[in-house]
């Protein structure tokens, strides 16, 4: 067999197999995938249970609910439109509080209700660690400067 002959045979191995590659990659990234939905999303076209995905919105007001486990929470997630209620067990982030923003990472239970397995609790532009709460501008930009250095 020529040389020429071999070099085309093995840049067509080479190929096929970069082609297998990206399929093989492809096919085990959409399995870990987990889409994002808003409450209004997720009521119009509810994913399949057990689908991995991430619930964003406000917490609603009143909506909080410690079971008697203690670890255990329900809360219900909306954007206005439409409520989606949630149940998480695990230690709830610092900044989740009624009204604000969270993103829950989960799947959907066949009794339509979001089980959590991770909660990320939002903050608006205007947050300022506990620690920064009672200082001045000046301090603040001292506090700040001594980090910084």
């Amino acid at each position: 067999m020529k040389a020429k002959h071999q070099r085309l045979i093995l840049v067509v191995i080479a190929l096929v197999a970069l082609v297998a590659a990206g399929v093989i990659a492809s096919w085990a990234l959409r399995n870990q995938a987990s889409y994002f939905y808003v409450p209004s999303q997720f009521v119009e076209d509810p994913p399949a249970p057990g689908q991995a995905i991430r619930l964003g919105g406000m917490v609603e007001a009143n909506s909080i609910k410690t079971q008697s486990d203690g670890v255990t929470i329900d809360f219900v997630v909306g954007d206005g439109d439409a409520r989606v209620p949630v149940r998480y067990s695990g230690i709830v982030p610092d900044l989740f509080v009624e009204g604000s923003g969270v993103v829950a990472e989960g799947k959907m239970q066949s009794d339509g209700t979001f089980v959590a397995d991770n909660l990320l609790a939002k903050h608006d532009e205007n947050y300022v660690p506990r620690e920064l709460q009672d200082m001045n501008d000046q301090h603040k930009k001292a506090a700040v400067a001594e980090t910084t250095i």
